[in-house]
């Protein structure tokens, strides 16, 4: 029988504890909580991650400007409307503010996580306006693995999913009643033969697009046509009309920036070009380009605002749904005038009366002239803009480096809608009346949803 000394003994014994205190210490850091989920979940990057992949989807599955519009707004208010019930103090409910649209479900339940639940409700929204719905369901399964490996309970992720979920049907089925389904089986825009009408246009000869938008439900807007603007000039080829000379101007424009496509009034036009849809023609073959629509180039300024503010994620949510209201009424208001005045684009007479072989910097998009839709769209959205992030606020549009094209500096939103404006006569596809104008009718529009549409208490 072995027998140990009272040394060893306590030898023995300083061993054991020492192993049973480092077993514990393993033990203990295998269960510590892991909370890398909530700073994922409470970063704003993550709705401007949510907002791009939804922007991406757009390009893909090659919206028109108008119902792009309509897939940025639903999802947007979606997203807010949930942050204003987690949030009853700081924000204002959308009721009695947008027509036809009533409270979401209330927020009751402890165990939801807003911005996870807003995120959800935004996808989920997002998903059911577009065509390709796996690209977003594939996105969804890779965030949501990630925020559980991060570790998000089951019982948290349920609960916030269940509850975006039913907002999102809420505001889907209020989505139902804008009276966009219905517009979808109405007639097209039959061509008419004079040359004050606008007409198809080269290289595709595209039939007009949404010649019906103006039946849309606007958000704001008490009706389509509630800030008209003045009357275009009357089309005429008289030498001394102020139509004619301003015909002359696109012709000469066009043909400056034909001898210098690298001057800067080539380089703006091409920055704000955002057509959705280019097409280009070699022999045979046809191949077209796809890019954002103007609306989409404001979504992305809206993600370099919020990143150079440093902005919350409540906050951030309330700047995209702001902004995109604008741009949704906007263009319901723009077309609205596109479809009762018919305007021919400059396209069309230059090559019937002065030039049979001239071309535009930018291909020429499918719809009437009068006014310009980027003109009011981009006005409405400076406005919203400034609204939420204030004047004078400088920044570097990096929109359209994705699509090959440098970077432009603004030092107010207000100066970027200006540039925007001015772009579409340089790219040669309106005359400076309706940039002008179309100006002024998206101030009007902004300053009318600034007024009406209160967010922040």
């Amino acid at each position: 029988m072995l027998i140990l000394s009272p040394k060893r003994i306590k030898m023995k014994i300083k061993a054991f504890f020492s192993i049973l205190t480092l077993t514990a210490l393993v033990l203990f850091s295998s269960c510590e909580e892991k909370t890398e989920y909530k700073d994922h979940l409470n970063d704003a990057a993550l709705f401007r991650e949510v907002e791009q992949k939804l922007s991406d989807v757009i390009v893909y599955d090659i919206f028109s400007p108008p119902i792009a519009s309509r897939v940025h707004v639903y999802p947007s208010i979606a997203a807010y409307a949930i942050m204003q019930q987690a949030h009853p103090d700081k924000y204002q409910s959308l009721q009695g503010q947008l027509t036809d649209y009533t409270d979401v479900p209330a927020l009751e339940d402890r165990k939801v996580i807003p911005n996870l639940a807003a995120v959800h409700a935004f996808l989920t929204v997002g998903k059911a306006l577009i065509f390709s719905e796996e690209k977003i369901e594939d996105y969804q399964q890779q965030l949501y693995d990630q925020l559980q490996d991060e570790g998000l309970s089951s019982l948290e992720f349920k609960a916030s999913i269940k509850y975006g979920e039913a907002v999102a049907e809420h505001i889907l089925n209020w989505a139902d009643g804008d009276f966009y389904k219905q517009t979808r089986t109405f007639p097209k825009y039959t061509i008419q033969e004079e040359d004050r009408y606008w007409k198809p246009t080269p290289p595709d000869y595209m039939e007009g697009i949404e010649p019906h938008w103006n039946k849309i439900r606007p958000m704001v807007l008490k009706s389509a046509d509630q800030f008209p603007p003045v009357d275009p000039y009357p089309v005429t080829m008289d030498k001394d009309s102020p139509f004619y000379k301003e015909l002359i101007e696109v012709y000469e424009t066009g043909n400056m920036i034909a001898e210098n496509k690298d001057s800067e009034e080539a380089q703006i036009a091409s920055f704000w070009d955002c057509n959705p849809y280019v097409s280009h023609h070699k022999g045979h073959a046809m191949f077209a380009t796809k890019k954002i629509t103007p609306g989409g180039h404001w979504i992305g300024i809206v993600k370099i605002a919020s990143e150079l503010k440093n902005d919350s994620f409540d906050h951030t949510v309330n700047a995209y749904m702001m902004t995109s209201i604008a741009l949704f009424d906007g263009f319901i208001s723009c077309w609205d005038t596109k479809w009762n005045t018919l305007v021919v684009r400059p396209e069309t007479l230059i090559n019937q009366y002065i030039d049979e072989e001239w071309l535009p910097h930018l291909q020429t998009p499918p719809f009437p002239e009068y006014t310009s839709g980027h003109s009011v769209i981009s006005r409405a959205a400076a406005i919203a803009l400034t609204a939420v992030y204030g004047d004078n606020f400088e920044f570097l549009d990096t929109t359209e480096r994705v699509y090959g094209l440098g970077d432009r500096s603004f030092k107010s939103f207000i100066d970027a809608s200006n540039e925007a404006a001015m772009s579409r006569l340089y790219g040669g596809i309106h005359y400076r009346r309706a940039c002008e104008e179309g100006v002024k009718q998206g101030e009007a529009v902004g300053t009318y949803i600034v007024k009406n549409l209160m967010t922040l208490k």
